[in-house]
């Protein structure tokens, strides 16, 4: 009898454990793709319940037969009989127990059907709403039918709207159009979480200055001739940079910097661009792209930043979270970079697989950009309405997120890249070594030699001629015979043959590349020919179809009017000379003069490894292009009882051009700081970058929101017949002649570029730093 009573025990806790399983196991779920498997896992735990009452009310029948036979027996006498009773008591009291629980187990039995019954029933009523879900009328979300109209005819051209749920119902649509993109309402039965509001978020982490490059290398990778070039420059300069850091932390005296994650991805490199730069490397292929990529990667490390590199579009997926498919849907999860750091390659492909999320998080990218985006190319319809359309430009971005080589116009930012610096003791020897008849040449590749045989014969006549040029086994026809070509040169012998020449000359390309400073700095003179007209995007081959147009507007450092217009403007003789290389009396008296000029080595501070992070760290913990600045409204849409604020500006002491007013109450969270600020009107011929620069100036594009108001013409003493609001990358401007203003309808479009000869500007304009034009004197 015990053992019947342990077994029937043991089966009621066996069926207990058994109906919790089920219960755990299966959950009623919120979504209505889920309804019948939950019902159906339902289901099963209700039969289990039903199994378990009927096994509980057998277990009670044998146990009431056993107590039956044993008050039948005839055995049971004296102490004999109350023995089997007292063991029989215990068995009574559980048999009474195993009743109860069969009754309440029972109750629930009959509980959870009804239950599953109402969820059956609430599960046929999603399904018929999930095939009968209509398209919201709702004029807030004015593109929600046209996106379902475009869902139906196409959903099956992706693979990532399957991933993301849609399954060619209606319902699917207007959920993925809800819940994952965002045009159209969220459906009113679906189950959402209540918002609740969050806690205001961490403080940021800060940055610190790393002491130590060899992580950097590590990230880099390998598997590629590029990388491995990065990988030693960056090897080669890593002292030069540690104590740049030192420099700069001192200067900052423990000023809070914000730390920042960043995905650094090179779409030249990628397979998919083609890559036509790793196997060149060691080819005499160009440099100066890689050149900039190492320090750019080097200055945000070295600044205390987590950095993810990236050279394949499979690891820029894998990094952004792009979900399966061909890119029209947004990411899996929102963007973990604070910051990208890319080039046009890779932009290209952040579009394709980005979907909807690139909208969202383009403000956050930084472009890489050796020859610069002018806001004219930058404004999709502005462009491609006024003709300015081409294969780079048209993003729509702010023309500040365009980071160049060197600083050709102050509409995009001056990333720049590094020189080697010299020790006073290097500096020694090199002019003590110097031989004042030795002249190296700026082409590494035969082509750029073609056709130079008369400036050749010239110079050899005063000096002994080397070359670096690039052959495998015959030396290219292209280098006369009386020029000592090297062949490719590893940087350190470059820079060994640089420190022994007088002269380093240029043949009118490469462009803008790096080569030029590393001479200069090395001690030698620069000799390079001036271009009669300017180069151009009108004129050039080059420059056509790049999204800037470089013309001639009388400033070198916006037109290309030489083979390196920064050398010839920001540096200038003795350092550089720019001649007609078609006057040959010319070219020959450049050179005598220039083997009797004595020359130190000069490195512009902005190129030095302090320079480039002074600016990088200004960059990162100023410029905010994700927070939005609204333009006041145009005459048309302004209220009657709207008045202008007064006008934080005043005009100058000498009457000459405006200033920030000091009594303009609290100043406007603005970088660079607007005490800086200076307005000036231009003359007709020039642009706003060279009529600042005539005042000792740069134009600061992110001014010009302050000075787009009628009352600054006015202040100015500007008559103005009529005032019109109209896109046009020259506004602010007026027609003198016809007395008529304009001020900007885009703010995508307000820049430094451009003159028309109708017009004269309002030009805002700011001071800058000694040495560095991309920082005003308190922008650190």
């Amino acid at each position: 009898r015990i053992f019947v009573l342990g077994i029937g025990f043991f089966t009621l806790c066996f069926l207990m454990t058994s109906l919790g399983g089920q219960f755990s196991a299966k959950r009623l779920g919120d979504s209505p793709f889920t309804i019948r498997t939950e019902v159906m896992g339902a289901l099963e735990s209700r039969g289990v319940l039903r199994r378990m009452s009927d096994m509980l009310e057998m277990l009670m029948k044998r146990m009431d037969i056993l107590a039956r036979l044993e008050n039948s027996t005839d055995f049971h006498k004296g102490d004999e009989a109350r023995f089997p009773l007292d063991r029989f008591q215990p068995a009574a009291g559980l048999m009474e127990r195993i009743q109860a629980i069969a009754q309440n187990v029972s109750d629930i039995a009959i509980k959870v059907d009804q239950i599953l019954r109402n969820s059956l029933l609430n599960g046929k009523v999603m399904e018929g709403r999930r095939d009968q879900c209509e398209v919201p009328r709702d004029p807030k979300y004015p593109d929600c039918a046209g996106k379902v109209e475009w869902m139906r005819a196409r959903w099956t051209s992706d693979p990532c709207y399957a991933f993301f749920g849609v399954d060619g119902t209606e319902c699917s649509f207007l959920i993925y159009l809800s819940e994952v993109e965002w045009f159209c309402p969220p459906l009113p039965w679906r189950n959402r979480t209540v918002a609740v509001p969050s806690p205001p978020p961490p403080p940021r982490a800060q940055a610190a200055f790393r002491r130590d490059l060899a992580r950097l290398l590590e990230l880099i990778g390998t598997g590629k001739e590029s990388l491995s070039f990065m990988k030693k420059r960056i090897r080669h300069l890593a002292q030069q940079w540690l104590r740049a850091a030192r420099r700069l932390e001192q200067k900052l005296a423990g000023r809070q910097r914000d730390h920042k994650h960043i995905l650094i991805h090179i779409g030249f490199l990628t397979e998919e661009s083609g890559d036509v730069f790793s196997p060149r490397v060691l080819k005499g292929g160009p440099l100066g792209e890689m050149v900039q990529w190492a320090d750019i990667l080097a200055a945000l490390f070295v600044l205390g930043h987590s950095l993810r590199v990236t050279v394949s579009l499979k690891e820029l997926q894998s990094h952004l979270g792009v979900p399966p498919g061909r890119g029209n849907c947004p990411l899996t999860s929102p963007l973990p970079f604070d910051l990208i750091y890319t080039d046009y390659h890779g932009l290209q492909q952040m579009k394709q697989h980005m979907g909807l999320s690139f909208k969202k998080y383009r403000c956050r990218v930084r472009v890489i950009d050796t020859f610069g985006t002018e806001p004219a190319y930058n404004h999709e319809e502005y462009a491609t309405l006024r003709g300015y359309r081409t294969n780079w430009g048209y993003w729509n971005l702010q023309p500040a997120q365009f980071m160049t080589m060197f600083p050709h116009t102050p509409d995009n930012s001056f990333m720049g890249f590094v020189s080697e610096e010299l020790n006073q003791t290097e500096r020694q020897l090199i002019k003590a070594n110097k031989v004042s008849s030795m002249a190296v040449v700026y082409g590494k590749e035969a082509s750029i030699w073609k056709g130079k045989e008369k400036f050749l014969a010239i110079l050899n006549k005063y000096m002994e001629i080397h070359g670096t040029v690039y052959y495998e086994t015959q030396r290219p026809p292209e280098v006369p015979a009386f020029v000592k070509n090297h062949g490719l040169l590893p940087q350190h012998e470059f820079q060994q043959l640089l420190r022994k020449a007088k002269l380093f000359i240029g043949f009118g390309f490469p462009y803008e590349g790096p080569a030029p400073l590393e001479a200069i700095a090395n001690g030698c003179v620069f000799l390079q020919a001036r271009f009669n007209p300017p180069h151009s995007s009108l004129n050039h081959e080059f420059f056509r179809g790049k999204p800037t147009s470089r013309e001639a507007t009388g400033t070198a450092a916006f037109q290309v009017s030489s083979q390196h217009p920064y050398a010839e403007d920001f540096i200038g003789k003795p350092h550089v000379w720019t001649v007609d290389y078609n006057n040959s009396e010319e070219f020959e008296a450049a050179i005598k003069t220039i083997m009797r000029t004595q020359v130190d080595p000069y490195l512009p501070y902005e190129y030095t490894c302090e320079g480039m992070l002074e600016r990088i760290h200004a960059y990162i913990q100023h410029q905010d292009f994700c927070a939005t600045s609204s333009l006041p409204p145009s005459p048309k849409t302004k209220s009657p009882a709207m008045q202008s604020p007064p006008s934080p500006l005043a005009l100058s002491p000498n009457a000459t051009h405006l200033v920030w007013s000091p009594s303009a109450g609290r100043a406007p969270q603005a970088w660079p700081p607007v005490a800086s600020l200076q307005v000036w009107v231009s003359e007709p011929q020039h642009t706003c970058t060279e009529t600042c620069r005539r005042h000792g100036l740069v134009c600061e594009p992110t001014f010009f929101r302050f000075l787009n108001k009628e009352e600054v013409f006015l202040q100015l003493s500007i008559a103005c017949d009529s005032t019109e609001y109209e896109m046009n990358h020259l506004y602010p401007a007026v027609a003198e002649n016809v007395h008529e203003c304009y001020l900007q309808k885009e703010p995508l479009l307000f820049s430094c570029a451009g003159y028309n000869t109708k017009y004269r500007r309002l030009c805002p304009c700011r001071d800058f730093r000694q040495g560095q034009v991309a920082l005003c004197r308190d922008c650190l």
